[in-house]
């Protein structure tokens, strides 16, 4: 019989479910941690609190809600002295004996406040500031009665995001972006990450552009793809180290996209920018004039390289009929070149929207509307010169080259 009453005081000690606040408060009178005064001076706290407490949320002048302010005040010392003593009753007790229960209590309060205003998600345009609010009250009032291993359970599912949330805060402020913009831009955290964790692969200190990742992740191919090795990838330096899993994490991520980022099939617009798995994956900067430069200064590369820098109108004729009859694009022919031309346009025909194309897609945009008109104007007059069969020697159809584009004897 002494051994079974024994099995069953265990068994209530195993499972005593008093409130850490009650446990703590009884060891240290049983262990004399807690002497008369200090009880004292307990329970003389304990009505302001609750009245404090009920006044906060709601009326102190309410039966109910000063029930609810004892349970409240109750449940955020405890949350208090076990969250601080790691759940040991003899650190717990000598709390208690050290602080008063009002402090306790706000401790408990401030622990609540600060688990609420941590980030649930890392996307940046869904994370609010971190700071207590009155719109964040109602959540107080919530949590204010729950349990610790509550609060455990939802403290480590968010501090997992806020570490990740403040890891790439961090990497973006190495690569001199704040966290305004950051917000501004509305990006998942995880993105900044990896960004600079391939930013550790090159010289930049700074967040790119559209145009510049592009040139970015076109570099990283040149200098790795062949070797078929993955990068030396590492955490930044100077990371403080609690934040260090969570890169390390994002970090073999990156290794595991690395075959595909290096794979030249796709080009980087269509790997980053087009390819579902990869949309949000990576951060560049949205900067709409970037690209727009970056779109003229392609095409007016082009431009150039075909025109070879010469914007007369029979150069640019020239050009127009060489790239509509599906030739080769020049700004001078020869006789004999000119001969040839005509001839295939006879026999091949010649695809005026081409040219058209040509021009709205490479042409300077102010003089896209300009070098349009000129060629279809071109194009009604010469068409029927250019494909008549009556013209067998091709007379009529050279001296109209000669005259409108640039043929040379």
């Amino acid at each position: 019989m002494g051994s079974k009453a024994q099995s069953a005081a265990s068994g209530m000690a195993l499972f005593d479910e008093r409130p850490f606040f009650e446990k703590a408060l009884a060891y240290g009178l049983q262990h004399g941690l807690i002497d008369t005064d200090k009880l004292e001076s307990i329970r003389a706290d304990a009505p302001k609190g609750m009245v404090q407490i009920a006044r906060y949320f709601g009326s102190e002048f309410l039966r109910p809600e000063l029930e609810k302010a004892k349970d409240r005040l109750i449940n955020l010392v405890s949350l208090s002295l076990q969250h601080t003593s790691g759940g040991d009753v003899h650190t717990a007790a000598q709390l208690l004996r050290d602080h008063s229960l009002l402090s306790r209590s706000k401790a408990g309060s401030d622990l609540l406040k600060a688990l609420i205003v941590m980030p649930q998600n890392t996307h940046f345009g869904m994370s609010e500031a971190r700071s207590f609010a009155d719109e964040h009250i109602p959540l107080l009032e919530r949590w204010s009665l729950k349990s610790y291993a509550d609060y455990q359970w939802e403290y480590a599912k968010r501090k997992q995001v806020a570490d990740v949330v403040d890891a790439a805060i961090w990497c973006a402020a190495k690569y001199d972006l704040d966290v305004d913009t950051l917000h501004e831009e509305g990006k998942d955290a995880e993105a900044v990450v990896r960004t600079a964790l391939l930013l550790g692969l090159t010289r930049r200190t700074d967040m790119p552009d559209w145009p510049t990742f592009n040139q970015i992740i076109l570099a990283l191919r040149k200098k790795y793809a062949a070797s078929g090795q993955l990068p030396p990838l590492s955490i930044p330096k100077g990371l403080p180290s609690e934040w260090h899993a969570a890169v390390e994490t994002l970090l073999q991520s990156v290794l595991a996209d690395w075959p595909r980022i290096m794979d030249s099939a796709a080009t980087p617009k269509k790997l980053f920018d087009q390819t579902p798995a990869f949309l949000g994956r990576y951060f560049w900067l949205d900067d709409g004039l970037a690209e727009v430069d970056e779109y003229e200064r392609s095409v007016s590369a082009t431009w150039a390289k075909t025109t070879g820098g010469h914007e007369d109108e029979g150069s640019l004729l020239t050009l127009l009929l060489c790239v509509a009859a599906g030739s080769a694009p020049k700004t001078l022919l020869t006789e004999k070149a000119a001969a040839t031309l005509v001839r295939k346009i006879r026999k091949s025909g010649l695809d005026g929207q081409a040219a058209t194309t040509f021009v709205q897609t490479h042409a300077p945009v102010q003089f896209q509307a300009d070098y349009v008109e000129m060629w279809q104007s071109f194009l009604e007059d010469a068409l029927p010169t250019l494909r008549s069969d009556a013209d067998y020697a091709l007379h009529d159809a050279l001296a109209l080259l000669r005259r409108e584009c640039n043929v040379s004897n």
